[in-house]
């Protein structure tokens, strides 16, 4: 069974935005179309778009004769995929760890090098089914925005992009170790938050610049320090005053705690997240996004080449299986995260669909995570109803 799932999964499927290009009308037949909202696949029916917006969906269409047919019923039709925690800005080899993959990025890649790696990634993304992405800092002097706007004009092939600009961190970004008279490198890639009115001005700042969401270190593991509860409260009442959400990245006790407590809208991660606090997730409807990418395939594969044993492999698998699993039996809100940022020699996009296969073996169904992919990732993002689901209205 479980094979068949990953064939549904990570087989070519057609996403109907990828051919609403235009102003005409489209008539898609499709065999079978994923219904996201219900976590179901309805057979044999039709999609009508026109340009970019989905008119109707049913079994039966009447269109004129100047409606252009598309006929994809030996197929499976879905919404566009979404992935909620990308870094198209960062790339670095599978022989190198975070920090050093980081640094490189930073002092061998000027913008512009990495905003013109960045257009073959978001052709991938595309390519591979993926019509939105949340992208989540590391990402210089917020270039995200830069490109969303390019794609938005048209002048490159991608994916919907809802940016964040620079994460907001606490001191040393997430560079462990780092030296004083460094201490200006993390200042190029993270906004270092120095006070709770320091964070209300950055969250205006990052408005201002033109960012969708807003990003934060809760901690900023794999460094040792965090942004304090009031820091953390400025961010999230200053973005909410202005309709933005907020994800943190989280991982220890205490910044889980802070960030719930503080109304944060997502958090990314949770590796350290207990049983206790995904509860509270749930009473909150508070979103997890499990970046598993260490316990998919291709993670397991890079982390063995730097190093790492099959028992710290399989350790770390047990425990995000089981934070997965337990969110899932108890209602925890999930949206699809990959992270990735690794150059797997295979395309970008497929490497995120790639993690799919840690949801699976973590318990989750094939419907579920395409659901996860698309209606709940719609929802965090601020854009039920309007993305990651086929019906009256959608885009």
């Amino acid at each position: 069974m479980k094979k068949t799932n990953i064939s549904i999964l990570l087989s070519l499927l057609f996403s109907f935005m990828l051919v609403a290009q235009s102003n005409n009308t489209y008539l898609i037949k499709a065999g079978k179309v994923f219904n996201s909202e219900k976590g179901v696949f309805v057979k044999n029916q039709q999609i009508l778009v026109q340009g970019k917006i989905i008119k109707k969906i049913g079994a039966n269409i009447k269109v004129d004769k100047r409606t252009k047919i598309i006929d994809l019923s030996g197929y499976t039709v879905l919404p566009g995929l979404i992935d909620s925690h990308t870094h198209i800005l960062e790339q670095f080899a599978m022989n190198k760890n975070n920090t050093a993959g980081t640094l490189e990025n930073i002092f061998t890649k000027d913008d512009a090098y990495r905003a013109l790696r960045s257009v073959g990634l978001l052709k991938s993304y595309l390519t591979s089914g993926f019509t939105t992405i949340k992208d989540v800092g590391n990402s210089g002097k917020f270039l995200d925005v830069s490109l969303k706007r390019a794609v938005k004009d048209g002048l490159i092939k991608g994916p919907r992009i809802i940016a964040a600009g620079p994460i907001m961190s606490s001191v040393g970004g997430q560079f462990p170790g780092i030296l004083s008279e460094y201490d200006f490198i993390p200042a190029t890639e993270y906004r270092i938050i120095k006070s709770p009115d320091d964070a209300r001005f950055a969250v205006r700042e990052h408005i201002n610049y033109g960012v969708d969401v807003i990003k934060i270190c809760a901690d900023n593991s794999p460094n040792n320090t965090a942004l304090t509860y009031d820091e953390i409260k400025a961010i999230v009442e200053t973005a909410h005053r202005f309709n933005k959400k907020v994800s943190a990245h989280a991982t220890k006790t205490l910044s889980i705690t802070d960030a719930l407590n503080a109304g944060i809208d997502g958090i990314d991660h949770g590796y350290g997240i207990s049983d206790e606090l995904l509860k509270v997730m749930a009473q909150k409807g508070t979103y997890l996004i499990p970046t598993d990418y260490h316990v998919a395939p291709i993670g397991i594969k890079y982390h063995a080449l730097n190093g790492w044993t099959k028992q710290r492999t399989n350790k770390l698998k047990k425990k995000l299986n089981h934070r997965l699993n337990f969110a899932i039996n108890n209602n925890v809100k999930i949206a699809f995260g990959a992270d990735i940022y690794v150059d797997f020699k295979v395309p970008r996009g497929d490497a995120a669909k790639n993690v799919f296969n840690a949801y699976l073996d973590a318990g989750a169904s094939a419907n579920q995570i395409l659901q996860y992919a698309t209606y709940n990732a719609a929802d965090f993002l601020g854009y039920k109803n309007k993305l990651g689901i086929i019906k009256s209205g959608a885009t």
